[in-house]
């Protein structure tokens, strides 16, 4: 199974970053350049533990839908959401917060199965973890500008 880990420093504290993570309506606006919109489940603030969220988007020339539940919290410090239903044979994102001096270590792991078997394993090899790679990295930005700005108290309703 595919692992992507990636850190990101965010200069803001713990609870700032945990809670913009958790945010629908942020990841929404990070994922807008796949025209990424809510179609189930929580419709915006942030989530909590045992809600599900179903998003569409359009990923590799096709529209794709993807139902996640977030099933483990340890506010602010952990939380993971896995996928329910989707593409994937089997999706779960790890979100970990660590206080650091001036801010938060952000780890995202990110482990994923590819249905088709070997065919399967060949698009992760060939793009895939790539591509979820920099998927990842582009919401991370975003969660860093937002949580080192003003800009976070509009995402951090419930």
């Amino acid at each position: 199974m595919p692992l992507i880990v990636i850190e990101t420093f965010i200069n803001a504290s713990p609870q700032v970053v945990y809670d913009l993570s958790r945010s629908v309506d942020l990841h929404k606006a990070s994922m807008i350049h796949c025209q990424e919109e809510i179609i189930d489940g929580v419709r915006n603030g942030l989530m909590q533990k045992g809600d599900t969220v179903t998003w569409r988007a359009f990923h590799f020339l096709k529209s794709r839908t993807l139902k996640v539940k977030l099933t483990e919290e340890e506010p602010p410090r952990f939380f993971a959401d896995e996928m329910i239903e989707g593409d994937f044979k089997k999706m779960r994102h790890e979100h970990a917060f660590t206080l650091e001096k001036n801010g938060t270590l952000m780890t995202d792991r990110f482990l994923f199965e590819s249905p088709f078997g070997i065919i399967g394993q060949l698009a992760n090899y060939l793009f895939l973890k790539n591509y979820m790679t920099r998927l990842l990295k582009k919401r991370n930005a975003v969660i860093k500008r937002i949580a080192e700005s003003n800009g976070a108290k509009q995402y951090l309703h419930s």
